[in-house]
């Protein structure tokens, strides 16, 4: 099963018709009704059904197109990475990340990396939270973490960035906005999004107020959920300060509580490329002098 035939199936899944598929894909509809019996004698299993004139997708047909979607959007990467470093570039450094304001100052860092090293491409590779296979299987050359992480991993250094502390996030026009700081005893009453796969040091704090306050839960999924949640009313939330955009209608608050994160980036002990470790030490420089929020 070739790439072409991934666009096929994709783009039958896609127009439920062989007829408007064929034009978009500029083949013959005989065309393309052979592939796709070509493909589902390949893999064992039907993709598509007629029912009359429609045309209805199996549940493994619609698992399979899922799957393959994944794939394609990967290789597309893929494709346009090499097509950018065959180019301009003539190596890459990969920095995996839990979400693009964790290295506030990445694009600074790639600004005075590029104007040392013209010919490297710094790519952000986006990932969950605490999510490492990509680091450990040499995908991405630096991973943001926090310090300690990787003590029991042989082969790997952590350098520290900066200590990042821990925010109410509230709508900008909740009564508690106004506040510079606020503290447990301020959350009496209020329904808190809690879960998603909270770092223990956030759980930590999340436990105590929930015991010590009359405060309400409410489980949310992932950060992106909890921040639609923030939004529409339905709670407040606490949140590592890395996490922290530049999104409008929300209010990021200091919370008094003795736990942060130590954010670092993570190497391998043995990377000698200069480039590499240049990023490495621009990330420090301007993370020791930065004033801003953190």
């Amino acid at each position: 099963m070739d790439f072409k035939q991934i666009d096929y199936l994709l783009e039958i899944r896609k127009t439920m018709s062989l007829n408007r598929a064929a034009e978009s894909l500029n083949v013959s509809q005989p065309t393309l009704s052979y592939q796709i019996r070509q493909i589902e004698s390949e893999v064992g299993f039907e993709i598509f059904q007629r029912a009359g004139r429609n045309l209805v997708i199996t549940p493994a047909g619609e698992q399979f197109c899922s799957q393959l979607f994944n794939i394609r959007v990967e290789m597309r990467k893929a494709v346009e990475q090499c097509q950018n470093i065959g180019g301009r570039y003539r190596k890459s450094i990969r920095v995996g990340l839990p979400v693009r304001s964790a290295l506030r100052l990445l694009p600074e860092a790639i600004r005075t990396l590029s104007s040392e090293y013209p010919d490297i491409l710094v790519t952000p590779v986006f990932h969950d939270y605490g999510e490492f296979d990509r680091f450990l299987s040499g995908d991405t050359d630096l991973e943001f973490t926090e310090t300690g992480y990787f003590s029991k991993s042989p082969g790997i250094k952590e350098e520290h960035l900066y200590d990042s502390m821990i925010y109410l996030i509230v709508r900008d026009d909740d009564f508690l906005a106004s506040r510079d700081v606020i503290s447990e005893g301020d959350l009496r009453g209020r329904t808190l999004m809690v879960g998603g796969g909270s770092p223990p040091q956030l759980e930590a704090v999340q436990n105590r107020v929930i015991n010590n306050e009359n405060i309400g839960y409410y489980n949310s999924h992932d950060h992106d959920t909890t921040m639609v949640n923030v939004a529409v009313g339905s709670g407040v939330c606490l949140s590592p300060g890395f996490l922290m955009g530049m999104d409008p209608g929300y209010r990021w608050i200091p919370f008094d509580c003795p736990e942060y994160f130590d954010c670092a980036v993570a190497l391998k002990d043995n990377e000698r490329r200069p480039y590499v470790n240049r990023l490495v030490e621009i990330l420090k420089e301007l993370y020791s002098s930065y004033r801003g929020p953190l």
